[in-house]
């Protein structure tokens, strides 16, 4: 099935299930794993520009204030994924509920009960009929690229207004947008064809816009959301192609009713130690950070990356990416661009535990060509078992 263990990873970054526990029971077998991790951020930020989704502006890159520190989750969620599989009747069935917790808040005494269940759903095939997988998960489009940012370990861009409660940003609205989850029913070919190469074709449960910074101007109606990747390998070289579109209907006194249509295309080439990264994603209605979050704007999103392993224990990247509006809507709220340049060092402690440092400077530039910046530290690591 379409990496549903390197999924894991982006929920719980339990891609090695050697470290998790396996139950045995009867036909099944049930395996526990997850990760925990902490990072302190300290953030400051400087400049006039603070409108729309300004992920360097003070409302949303230093929660409200002009510096701030936070000890909380980095990209990843601290999290817990339990996987139960099995053959029956001459087919691969799984079952897999990740659920994720914070680790920051605003409070010193308030419960931190809310839970995050980002994936519940089960899937059935074989080698020579392929996968099908039905239930909530991430989506097909944005997963090879959040999969690969070298950040997924550690924080990216440490936004304040995300990380107390939920979680940093990584590069999502610096670089690509974020992968999402759905209900879904999604079909994965088996590998027959040359160079590896796999379909996955989704059927998403049909979402309505995420106006973060303006009220909703978009509902979904009975039409479903598609998601498609043709993914393959040559070698050290991988590369995939996705596209996504769905119909919003608008709400109130909009500009009318709005067709999301967007692709990715992306490429990661092993050289030695060494590993590079592109990809681009562009769209209308893609959005800055999720589905339609700009309305009825094109918006276009790269990623570069080089990482380098200076033996079995550090690894040391650079990244670069930004998100830019093409249209001056309102709905954008005057935001041209977020950029983010992320220096992070990661250090293997042992086969568990990943010390990161980073080091990040985010950019927003506005239409009227005001701008800020945030200038951000993170230290801290994560346990994966």
């Amino acid at each position: 099935m379409k990496k549903v263990l390197a999924m894991s990873l982006l929920a719980a970054a339990a891609a090695q299930p050697a470290w998790a526990v396996d139950i045995k029971a009867g036909d099944w077998t049930v395996n526990v794993g997850g990760n925990v991790n902490a990072y302190y951020t300290l953030v400051r930020c400087k400049g006039s520009f603070d409108g729309g989704l300004a992920l360097a502006g003070p409302t949303i890159g230093c929660g409200g204030e002009d510096r701030r520190t936070t000890v909380g989750n980095g990209l990843l969620p601290s999290g817990l994924v339990t996987t139960a599989t099995t053959s029956q009747g001459g087919y691969d069935v799984k079952a897999q509920i990740g659920i994720m917790v914070a680790a920051a808040t605003d409070s010193a005494i308030t419960q931190n009960s809310t839970v995050d269940v980002r994936q519940a759903f089960f899937s059935f095939g074989n080698a020579q009929i392929g996968t099908v997988k039905l239930g909530r998960d991430y989506g097909i489009f944005g997963d090879n690229i959040i999969l690969a940012d070298m950040t997924l370990l550690g924080t990216g861009a440490p936004s304040q207004a995300t990380q107390r409660g939920r979680v940093a940003l990584g590069h999502i609205g610096a670089g690509y947008a974020y992968a999402g989850q759905y209900g879904q029913v999604v079909y994965t070919t088996p590998k027959v064809l040359p160079y590896g190469l796999v379909l996955d074709f989704g059927l998403m449960s049909p979402v309505d816009d995420t106006p973060i910074v303006a009220p909703a101007r978009y509902t979904s109606r009975s039409t479903p959301q598609v998601q498609a990747q043709l993914s393959g390998t040559y070698g050290p070289l991988k590369g995939w192609l996705g596209a996504k579109t769905q119909h919003f209907e608008a709400v109130g006194n909009t500009a009318g009713n709005l067709r999301m249509n967007a692709f990715e295309l992306g490429a990661q080439l092993d050289y030695g130690p060494a590993n590079f990264l592109a990809n681009v994603q562009r769209g209308r209605g893609l959005g800055i950070l999720s589905d339609a979050d700009q309305g009825n704007v094109r918006t276009t999103h790269y990623l570069l990356q080089a990482t380098y392993k200076t033996d079995d224990k550090l690894k040391l990247g650079i990244n670069y990416g930004q998100s830019r509006n093409n249209d001056d809507a309102v709905t954008t709220g005057g935001l041209k661009s977020n950029s983010n340049v992320t220096l992070g060092a990661y250090y293997s402690l042992n086969t568990a535990i990943t010390l990161v440092g980073e080091l990040g400077r985010t950019r927003s530039k506005g239409f009227s060509g005001a701008s800020s910046h945030m200038n951000g530290i993170s230290l801290g690591g994560i346990i994966l078992f």
